[in-house]
């Protein structure tokens, strides 16, 4: 699977990937306006960051806790995580 943690890319670059891990809340925004194809998908995180250490660790097991991120936008918190489908194209 590709990953790309984004800061910055241009966002024809970033659609582009399988999987988009962020801390940006405009990704949502991005990937329905864009309708992004069903085999992406873009993950949120949305973590209090004591520290970079724990944000690390907190992400990797998020994302090591499923497989079904292709085709949803998922918001990760401290308790849950929230998926819901990206649009058909």
């Amino acid at each position: 699977m590709r990953i790309l943690a984004n800061e910055n890319f241009p966002e024809e670059a970033v659609l582009a990937l399988r999987l988009i891990i962020t801390f940006d809340k405009d990704f949502g925004e991005l990937a329905f306006r864009s309708r992004l194809p069903v085999a992406c998908g873009i993950v949120l995180f949305r973590l209090a960051a004591p520290s970079a250490a724990y944000v690390a660790r907190a992400a990797v097991a998020a994302l090591e806790s499923r497989t079904d991120w292709a085709g949803n936008f998922a918001v990760v918190e401290e308790r849950r995580i929230r998926m819901r489908p990206l649009p058909m194209i």
